[in-house]
């Protein structure tokens, strides 16, 4: 069966559409656990999950594109972004950690389309597993399951989330040291 070459891409698409409707739903009913907050997690876990599958059809079928490679991680920032900001609107994230995130993933974001037209900027594998990392963190901070097990997971969802926060700086110093590499021996070559 031919795989249509626009289908990782369209679900690449579908996750950036997803996310504000993620944290409308996140946010309408201003933190309590009702139907709406469940349902806001469950929308995060399946589009954030998309990004492993949309991935790997692009590598099985040999359709990966310049354009999936820019978008992709632009749809998980969005969706982590809008995860990010809509837990600390609603108090349940200090701020200060959202910010941090955000000036590493927007300033990553902006950095790939300055060079975009000189090549494209593809996640490495820190960056990768920067992304699990806050997609597991998001998913436990996300779903009120203090209500069902107790507030021993806040302790749990504190460790994920540091993990995260870490590998969040972390992969954001490595893609600056590869960059400055990059530029140097390309300056080297000339």
């Amino acid at each position: 069966m031919t795989v249509p070459r626009q289908l990782p891409n369209a679900i690449t698409i579908a996750r950036i559409v997803c996310a504000p409707v993620f944290l409308w739903m996140l946010l309408a009913d201003a933190g309590h656990n009702g139907p709406l907050r469940w349902w806001a997690a469950v929308l995060f876990i399946v589009a954030i999950a998309t990004d492993g599958i949309d991935g790997a059809i692009a590598r099985r079928n040999d359709i990966v594109t310049d354009l999936g490679k820019l978008l992709d991680p632009i749809a998980d920032k969005a969706l982590t972004g809008c995860a990010f900001v809509g837990l600390s609107i609603l108090g349940a994230l200090p701020w200060w950690i959202t910010i941090v995130v955000l000036v590493r993933e927007i300033g990553i974001t902006v950095y790939r389309f300055v060079v975009v037209s000189d090549h494209v900027l593809a996640a490495a594998w820190m960056g990768k597993l920067k992304t699990v990392a806050q997609a597991v963190a998001l998913s436990l901070a996300l779903l009120p399951l203090s209500t069902l097990v107790g507030d021993w997971i806040w302790w749990v969802n504190g460790v994920t989330m540091t993990i995260a926060v870490a590998l969040t700086v972390a992969s954001g110093i490595d893609y600056v040291v590869s960059e400055v590499r990059a530029a140097r021996s390309g300056r080297a070559a000339r």
